[in-house]
C-alpha cells in the first residue's frame, strides 16, 4: 500500500496493520481519509503506531511537535484527530473533544470526509505546527 504522497517513517507496524482489526467499512474510510491527507499536503510523513492503534501525519516522524493530525480506527467509526484542534477555527462545529489540544471528528461514513469543513480542518491544520516556529 504505497503512495508516492506519503513518507512512512517510524512507529511499529504499517498503516495497514493499524486498521486489520476494524471492519471493512472502517477500513475503507481509513483508506479514503489517507488519501485525503496525501491531497492536501503531498509529500505528508505518516508515523504508523500498531500497537496503539493510530496513524500520526505531518511534516516528520515527532508526534506532539510534528504531526498535526491522526487516524485512529474504531469499531463505529473513525476518528480524524488534530494535535492542535482546539485552536482551529470550526465554523461547521464538526470538532469534538474537551483537551486542551486535542480535537477530533469522528467519520461514521465515507460521505463525511467529502465535507468541505472537514478538508478546510485539514488544510488549516497542516499549516498549524507551533512548536516549529
Amino acid at each position: 500500500m504505497t503512495d508516492p504522497n506519503i513518507k512512512t517513517v517510524g512507529g511499529n507496524g504499517s498503516f495497514q496493520d493499524v486498521i486489520a482489526n476494524a471492519s471493512p467499512e472502517i477500513q475503507a474510510m481509513a483508506r479514503a481519509a489517507r488519501e485525503l491527507l496525501a491531497d492536501v499536503m503531498p509529500g505528508i510523513t505518516e508515523v504508523p503506531w500498531a500497537r496503539q492503534k493510530y496513524v500520526g501525519y505531518g511534516v516528520g516522524p515527532k508526534k506532539m511537535s510534528q504531526h498535526f493530525c491522526y487516524i485512529a480506527p474504531f469499531k463505529q467509526h473513525l476518528n480524524l484527530g488534530f494535535m492542535y484542534g482546539a485552536h482551529l477555527p470550526d465554523p461547521a462545529n464538526l470538532l469534538e473533544g474537551k483537551g486542551a489540544n486535542l480535537r477530533h471528528i469522528k467519520i461514521r461514513q465515507a460521505a463525511d470526509l467529502q465535507k468541505p469543513a472537514v478538508r478546510e480542518l485539514i488544510v488549516q491544520a497542516s499549516q498549524y505546527l507551533p512548536k516549529l516556529k
